[in-house]
This record gives structure tokens, C-alpha cells and sequence, in this order.
């Protein structure tokens, strides 16, 4: 079967100016097809969505003419829908964030930075983790320490001790010193000063290492040895469970 020569080649590179374009566009984004107009779509002069609109051609097209965008076509149509009524999305509020952020439409990132699911994440939790010292890389240092322990296992585990204050780090010393001393390693959070306690940081933590694919669990962990304090006040052992 022969195919049409009106037929237009994938990824076609769009010549000419968009101000000869027709008022109507069509767009693909990520794969999801979406019609709208050129006006709605330059709503916002500063952003780099009008960008792409404004001027000479920044986009390639589709098979069918279709401008393409690279970018997750499913939170599109939050964005479209804020341009076209300036209706702020209620679901999917973190994926949309991203969205608004890469079209960088400044109205819609401010209203959704005051969404309680952007200002906890933003201003409370990271604020927070922002406090304890070293906290990504001691994420980093946890899965290392999981994987490394994974071989011919379905669950590998993972010691943490967890200390608020100045205080607390200085009675967990002679513990730390005797996990050592066994060649077992434990990864140290803290201290920090900030009101959220130690509970907290393990949700943080459990948080963000599911976050990453983990599933993840964990308990007191109980030292083999006696010490002059309940090891479970400080020390937790994480659980990742691999199948």
C-alpha cells in the first residue's frame, strides 16, 4: 500500500512564523492528544510554555502535524484547564507542581505552593530535613548497606540510630561503640534542633526510601548486650524486604 505524499514525516521541524499558524492547535504531549487555542496557550507571557508559541517555531511535530511536547502528557490537561479557567487542580497536586514548574506559569506554582500538599512537603518536612545533618546521604548510605546484605536473601536489615539532641548522642556512644566493635554497621541521624521528634524522622525516612522503589519496614531494635538505657529509645532496625 503506497502512503499519501500529504502524508507528513515524524518529527518534521515546523518552518515559517507562528503568527501564520490558525488559531486552533492541536498538540501532542507525551503521546495524549490535546486541541486548543494559541491564545490560551500564551495566557502567560513570561512562561515558557507562551515561549514555545511566541515567534519562530521551538517545537517539532508528529506524524499527523501535531506540535510535540516531551513531557508527561497525563498532568497536561491540569495545566490546560488552569489556563483556560484558572482553575487550580486538586489531584495530583506533586505531579502537576512538576508540570507547572517545567512550563514555568508563575500564577499557578505560587497557588499551588499554598495547597496543603505543597506547603507541608515544601515548608514543614523539608524545612525539617533540611535541619538534620547529612539526612540524604545517610538515605543513600542505608539502601548501600541493604544491598550490599541482599545476597540469596529475601530481607536485609539495616541498624539505625536515631538521637534529638546533643544529649541523647552522647549516652548512645558506648552502644555505637560496641556495634563497631562487632563489625555492625549503623547509620547515625541527628541531632537536630527542630520540634519534630524521632518518630517523625522515621516516617521521613521510611517515606523517602519507599520513594525510591523500597519496601521498607521497621522495628526497635533490642541490643544483644546491656547498656544503661533501653536501646529501643534509640536504635531501630529497618527492614527491606526484596520479594
Amino acid at each position: 500500500m503506497s502512503i499519501s505524499s500529504e502524508h507528513k514525516p515524524l518529527g518534521k521541524q515546523v518552518t515559517g512564523s507562528l503568527h501564520t499558524l490558525s488559531p486552533i492547535v492541536e498538540l501532542n504531549v507525551g503521546g495524549e492528544m490535546y486541541t486548543t487555542t494559541l491564545s490560551t496557550l500564551k495566557k502567560h507571557p513570561g512562561s515558557k510554555l507562551a515561549e514555545m508559541f511566541t515567534g519562530q517555531p521551538k517545537l517539532r511535530t508528529d506524524s499527523e502535524g501535531r506540535f510535540f511536547i516531551d513531557r508527561p502528557g497525563t498532568y497536561f490537561k491540569y495545566i490546560l484547564e488552569y489556563l483556560r479557567s484558572n482553575q487550580v487542580p486538586t489531584q495530583c497536586i506533586q505531579d502537576v507542581y512538576k508540570e507547572a514548574l517545567f512550563y514555568d506559569i508563575e500564577p499557578l506554582i505560587k497557588q499551588l505552593e499554598d495547597s496543603p500538599q505543597i506547603f507541608g512537603e515544601m515548608v514543614a518536612r523539608r524545612q525539617f530535613l533540611a535541619r538534620v545533618p547529612n539526612y540524604s546521604e545517610n538515605i543513600e548510605l542505608m539502601i548501600r548497606i541493604a544491598r550490599a546484605e541482599a545476597v540469596a536473601s529475601r530481607q536485609s536489615s539495616v541498624i539505625v540510630c536515631v538521637v534529638r539532641t546533643e544529649e541523647d548522642a552522647a549516652r548512645c556512644q558506648d552502644a555505637l561503640n560496641s556495634l563497631d566493635t562487632d563489625k555492625k554497621s549503623v547509620v547515625k541521624f541527628g541531632p537536630w534542633k527542630a520540634v519534630p521528634s524521632i518518630s517523625d524522622l522515621l516516617d521521613c525516612i521510611q517515606m523517602d526510601v519507599e520513594a525510591k522503589g523500597y519496601k521498607i519496614s521497621f522495628q526497635p531494635h533490642v541490643a544483644e548486650k546491656g547498656f544503661r538505657f533501653k536501646s529501643h529509645d534509640f536504635f531501630y532496625k529497618f527492614l527491606f524486604t526484596w520479594w
